[in-house]
């Protein structure tokens, strides 16, 4: 539960959504018997259709873990796809290019291991999406980079932005004041047109002009 939607609602909420195939269905147990964060169905739906919707084909994910959020990504953007997966961990990444092969997706994905933030500086071009997913208290930095690497028009996502509702209340640690700031970036842009949608834990949308 994500501590922003009533369980109730988010319960009924989650009840709704179909089925996922047997590749994302084995990923989201997998990922929640090791505790290891990933985007979830709902999200995962939401990234599927901006990617439909923009006809975003050139993507770089920062913070791809197993790799859950990037199969929803590219199966959205097709297959003449370019998307730049990362991760620091590359038990993580092994795991991910098992997970894209069997999802028929792996020569649309690139594989990059180490410092997401970092890693963008080693992909020339710009791009028509930036979806970040780093440690939190890298928000703030993960922007600054993502911002000047984007095309005119493009989108640039972020989620947990609501970081389990602390957003709300009095910041008492790093990640949570890293996300507020990340938060009055994105709206204190004259770059960014932002919307905040309060799924799951908070998922930015912001289109650049």
């Amino acid at each position: 539960m994500s501590g922003i939607l009533q369980p109730k609602v988010e319960k009924y909420f989650e009840a709704l959504l179909p089925k996922r195939d047997a590749v994302l269905t084995e990923m989201e147990r997998y990922a929640r018997q090791r505790d290891i964060p990933i985007i979830g169905p709902a999200c995962g739906r939401l990234l599927y259709l901006v990617t439909q919707i923009s006809e975003a084909k050139r993507i770089f994910e920062m913070g791809s873990a197993i790799g859950y959020s990037t199969i929803w990504l590219a199966r959205a953007a097709g297959p003449r796809a370019e998307i730049y997966y990362t991760d620091g961990n590359p038990q993580n990444a092994r795991r991910a290019r098992e997970n894209f092969r069997r999802a028929g997706v792996e020569g649309r994905v690139q594989l990059l291991v180490g410092d997401a933030v970092e890693l963008i500086d080693q992909v020339p071009g710009k791009f028509d999406m930036i979806f970040i997913d780093v440690d939190k208290i890298q928000y703030p930095a993960a922007l600054r980079k993502a911002l000047p690497r984007l095309k005119s028009g493009a989108l640039l996502v972020a989620d947990n932005v609501l970081w389990y509702g602390r957003v709300a209340r009095r910041p008492t640690t790093p990640h949570t004041r890293a996300i507020l700031q990340f938060n009055r970036m994105i709206y204190s842009s004259r770059e960014l047109f932002p919307v905040i949608v309060p799924l799951r834990d908070g998922v930015a949308v912001c289109r650049k002009a």
